[in-house]
């Protein structure tokens, strides 16, 4: 990896980094805080983006819009290599051309000789036989990969390409003191075709019995704006809202990933389906509890040692609740997030190795 950066001392091209960006998303905001963190310093760079001007005030960076394959197609031709950076780029759960726009992108840096590197990306799923046999193809491609996970190694080890992994970069993210003891109960749901609004009513219940064992008021922090911003009041339309949780709730907005950590950093508790909503208030030091609608929530709050129940079994309530108040105000073992930071550290060897 060393010619990746350094072979060509005087290039001033910049990099092109891909990825789910300025789609306000606050897990793929802190995706790409850390990236711009771990490139050397002053890597040109250009970011491919659906909010452009968001990401252009927040990074100082030039922008692409990554909505137009035409025009990341075009952009890459002035760059000196391709980053794909984060989250679960290669997969068909979104859709097989989500796959082939990556698939494409990679394709053409190759063509034209630049460098490709997967920088902290998960892998999968793959529902397809036709999406396993492109990717399959693709891997040899590519010159440098640190995956998120053991299970996306693994993945990619079936299919023919094995590499190192870490975990996921948004571990890298600055810590926080926590000083959230005593404090509300903060959630980060999104909605998800595993509940309907009457099978939200267990989670809700349980909630409303939490917050008022521990008489906290609760706050609802939608982690993509696009989203979640209208799930709390789709369940109070829906009947499934107990009025005790109802009158203890509000909902606020964080706009960036260090407001979010900040907010985190205040809380007795947060209870995260997001991903990086999960990962994001432990690094800010805030006892943690996950309910799992994906696999990578439940490797996540394994790897932490938290709690976390899985959408699609059974919800007895009061183990749920049971589950709940065992982690109020008892924050993750320090010993875990230190080894959980130090592999999302580990993807930086990729720019430095």
């Amino acid at each position: 990896m060393a010619s990746f950066l350094t072979d060509r001392p005087g290039d001033q091209r910049p990099l092109l980094l891909c990825g789910y960006y300025g789609e306000h998303n606050l897990g793929d905001d802190a995706l790409l805080e850390v990236l711009l963190a771990q490139l050397p310093a002053k890597t040109p760079v250009r970011v491919t983006a659906r909010d452009q001007l968001q990401v252009q005030q927040r990074h100082g960076v030039a922008t692409v819009n990554r909505r137009s394959l035409k025009e990341v197609l075009r952009a890459l031709g002035h760059c000196r290599g391709l980053v794909l950076g984060g989250g679960s780029l290669l997969q068909d759960s979104t859709s097989f051309t989500s796959l082939l726009y990556y698939a494409a992108l990679i394709s053409a840096a190759r063509l034209q000789g630049k460098p490709v590197l997967l920088w902290g990306q998960g892998l999968g799923p793959l529902r397809r036989r036709r999406s396993r046999l492109l990717v399959r193809a693709l891997l040899p491609l590519v010159q440098g990969i640190r995956w998120r996970d053991r299970a996306s190694a693994e993945l990619a080890e079936n299919l023919g390409r094995r590499d190192a992994f870490g975990s996921d970069p948004v571990w890298a993210s600055p810590s926080e003191q926590w000083r959230g003891s005593g404090g509300p109960i903060m959630v980060c749901f999104r909605p998800t075709l595993l509940l309907t609004p009457e099978a939200w009513r267990p989670y809700l219940q349980a909630l409303a019995a939490l917050a008022e064992s521990g008489n906290r008021p609760v706050i609802w922090l939608p982690f993509h704006g696009d989203q979640d911003q209208t799930l709390f009041a789709l369940l109070e339309r829906a009947g499934v809202m107990p009025e005790a949780l109802r009158s203890r709730s509000r909902q606020v907005t964080a706009q960036t990933p260090r407001e979010a950590r900040a907010m985190f950093a205040t809380a007795g508790l947060v209870i995260a389906m997001r991903l990086h909503g999960l990962i994001l208030a432990a690094v800010s030091g805030a006892p943690v509890a996950a309910l799992s609608y994906d696999p990578k929530v439940e490797a996540a709050a394994a790897d932490l040692g938290c709690s976390c129940h899985n959408l699609d079994q059974p919800t007895p309530m009061p183990a749920l609740l049971a589950a709940w108040q065992a982690q109020l105000d008892r924050p993750a073992a320090q010993n875990r997030l230190q080894l959980l930071r130090a592999q999302a550290d580990s993807h930086a060897r990729l720019f430095h190795a």
